[in-house]
């Protein structure tokens, strides 16, 4: 009997493998175990860090949201609720846009959120 290695799917196998690894810095790019092991903690380190970036642009349009209140006079808490009181549905991201590219429209909005805090 001959013996079946199934060599052409071996094959597919591992060269798709190491196509994913390419980029790798020494053994880790070209060995298949190493390949393996490297591979599989790259995607899980991948999939941490997709999430990890949406909690760190929060945190830096929270700081920008922070300095453009200060500079009109309120805190970023006391803009953020009298956004809420008010009913602006603007997220943070917008309006740590509008802080940095239209300064102008960002003060409007921090005196209607601040008259509707005195209100």
């Amino acid at each position: 009997m001959v013996r079946i290695t199934n060599s052409v799917a071996s094959r597919r196998r591992t060269k798709k493998l190491l196509k994913r690894c390419k980029g790798f810095y020494g053994d880790r790019k070209n060995h298949l175990k190493l390949s393996k092991d490297a591979l599989m903690s790259a995607l899980s380190f991948n999939y941490k860090h997709r999430k990890l970036r949406k909690r760190d642009f929060r945190s830096l349009w929270i700081t920008r949201l922070g300095v453009a209140a200060k500079i009109n006079g309120l805190s970023y808490s006391k803009l953020i609720h009298g956004l809420k009181k008010l009913g602006c549905e603007l997220n943070r991201k917008v309006l740590s846009e509008l802080a940095i590219r239209d300064p102008n429209a960002f003060s409007a909005i921090a005196q209607m959120a601040k008259q509707n805090l005195a209100a």
